[in-house]
């Protein structure tokens, strides 16, 4: 069955139907990474939008539910070039079409996935529809499109407790639109992790006497979370060690009266590069993100960029002086993705006993 992606500069590409049959609307976004699909679909961070695979062939590997970053279908549509129906690899409970239908999410094959990611690169980030008919897509409607609301949308609504075998911290973790594998990294470090909803109030989080807090990733606007804000500003004045990626590490930020900016296409893949200030040495990064903290509105007398990346000098992270906060905008976690970063949990847990 055809099928369209047309976007709302006007550009159409014909390609072929896979996954849901249902048309949407999002915001059209690529990510560079090779592997990693399923925990690409499955990471709350790509709520609202249609991600563009660049690496040509998806699905060689199926799919292994265990590798799911969270049990959340957020995407809203799927572009590559080309899926494979004969996966082969000994964990594989599935191929990618069917995992799609099962999620609800509408995929697009066929397409010249490289001319798309370069108009997005030029051009920068810009809506889609997937249709049946080009003909009919309202192109008003289509460039009014927002993502909003992300934040709510994929926070868990209940408290949930994970117990660490030999623990030796307590953990606060906000659920921005978390992904799994930050618990896991806390747990691996003896972290007991009490997970709660976004919007839990300061008084709250303290009442329960944590060790440290932790800001997870997620998605959407920064600035749109006002009343988060608000809250992490009461956090930040108790003297708890805090730790934020991405969208934890801008939220962080925007407490502290910095700005934060949409960039014009995102970093979002396994391979980005990032210098540590201070040294000079550069580590290979994963992330997915579409604003970033302004580096000009970082005032020098509460916190200087730890990190930039190489590609655009843009933030990755920062420092804040005299307190016990650390914060990145790439995800040390990682999954899948390099390692090079993971010792940032050390770090934290470092300011836990108090060095």
């Amino acid at each position: 069955m055809d099928r369209y992606l047309v976007l709302e500069n006007g550009a159409v590409f014909k390609g072929q139907a896979f996954g849901a049959d249902k048309e949407v609307v999002a915001e059209v976004v690529f990510t560079t990474g090779m592997v990693a699909y399923l925990e690409t679909l499955t990471d709350p961070s790509y709520y609202g939008q249609a991600i563009v695979q660049t690496f040509p062939l998806i699905g060689n590997y199926g799919i292994t539910p265990e590798d799911a970053e969270s049990d959340m279908n957020v995407a809203s549509a799927y572009i590559v070039r080309e899926w494979c129906e004969k996966p082969s690899n000994f964990r594989s409970q599935g191929e990618i079409d069917s995992y799609l239908k099962q999620a609800g999410i509408p995929g697009l094959c066929g397409i010249d996935t490289r001319a798309l990611t370069r108009i997005i690169r030029e051009k920068g980030v810009m809506n889609g529809a997937i249709t049946a008919d080009p003909a009919k897509v309202d192109m008003e409607a289509l460039r009014a499109y927002r993502v909003t609301g992300a934040v709510d949308a994929c926070s868990t609504k209940e408290i949930i407790v994970h117990k660490a075998e030999n623990e030796r911290f307590r953990v606060v973790l906000m659920d921005f639109g978390m992904k799994a594998n930050i618990a896991r990294m806390l747990l691996k470090r003896g972290c007991s992790v009490t997970v709660v909803p976004a919007r839990t109030p300061a008084a709250e989080i303290l009442a329960m006497k944590p060790d440290g807090i932790m800001l997870s990733n997620g998605p959407g606007d920064p600035a749109e979370n006002v009343e988060i804000i608000a809250e992490l500003t009461k956090l930040c004045r108790s003297g708890v060690p805090i730790f934020g990626i991405c969208l934890g590490h801008q939220l962080l930020a925007l407490a502290h009266g910095f700005r934060t900016e949409k960039l014009k296409y995102g970093h979002r893949g396994a391979n980005q590069p990032v210098k540590n200030v201070q040294t000079g040495r550069v580590y290979i990064s994963s992330q997915n993100h579409g604003y970033a903290v302004v580096n000009e509105s970082i005032r020098p007398e509460i916190a200087e960029p730890s990190f930039i990346n190489v590609n655009d000098g843009t933030n990755e992270g920062i420092h804040y002086i005299g307190e016990p906060v650390l914060s990145v905008q790439f995800h040390p976690e990682a999954c899948g993705g390099p390692k090079d970063m993971e010792f940032l949990f050390d770090r934290f847990t470092g300011f836990m006993k108090g060095v």
